[in-house]
């Protein structure tokens, strides 16, 4: 078989990767995360099927709009026998990213506006500011290193 030949059905990793734009090394991080799957051939080099480009094509999209690689992870496991998502796959998790996504809207524009108030006073106190201590989770312990301490546990 001629450099660079390959079956219809496999493709290898230098391969996928020059199709992709993804870098051999993400690959197989993908891969070791349970992202994309491939076969060994008999020489134990990885083959990747056509399917693999349009997973990485989700797995890319998902990231792009701010989606951990652990939801890409459970949305790519929902699907029946490991298959390749679709367009009304992608339609059923948009809708739930979406949620998401405006959650995510909000603690950034909740976060703009504690910084412009921050900036204003520049305390940076851990008794007052929101961006340095928000919510202030680490008075309900009492005062002192409480992090620092060997031996304490941490707070769940």
């Amino acid at each position: 078989m001629p450099r660079g030949h390959t079956s219809f059905h496999e493709w290898s990793v230098g391969q996928v990767a020059d199709r992709s734009g993804i870098s051999i090394s993400a690959l197989h991080f993908y891969e070791r995360e349970g992202l994309i799957i491939s076969i060994r051939n008999d020489g134990n080099q990885r083959r990747y099927g056509r399917d693999t480009l349009r997973r990485l094509a989700f797995i890319r999209a998902s990231q792009r709009v701010g989606i951990p690689l652990a939801a890409i992870r459970e949305a790519l496991d929902e699907l029946p026998q490991q298959r390749t998502p679709r367009e009304d796959d992608w339609a059923i998790v948009a809708v739930r990213w979406r949620e998401v996504l405006e959650s995510q809207i909000e603690e950034l524009v909740r976060l703009r506006d504690d910084l412009t108030t921050c900036i204003g006073c520049g305390c940076l106190s851990f008794q007052r500011c929101l961006l340095v201590n928000p919510a202030d989770s680490m008075a309900k312990e009492g005062p002192g290193a409480r992090r620092l301490m060997p031996g304490t546990p941490r707070p769940e």
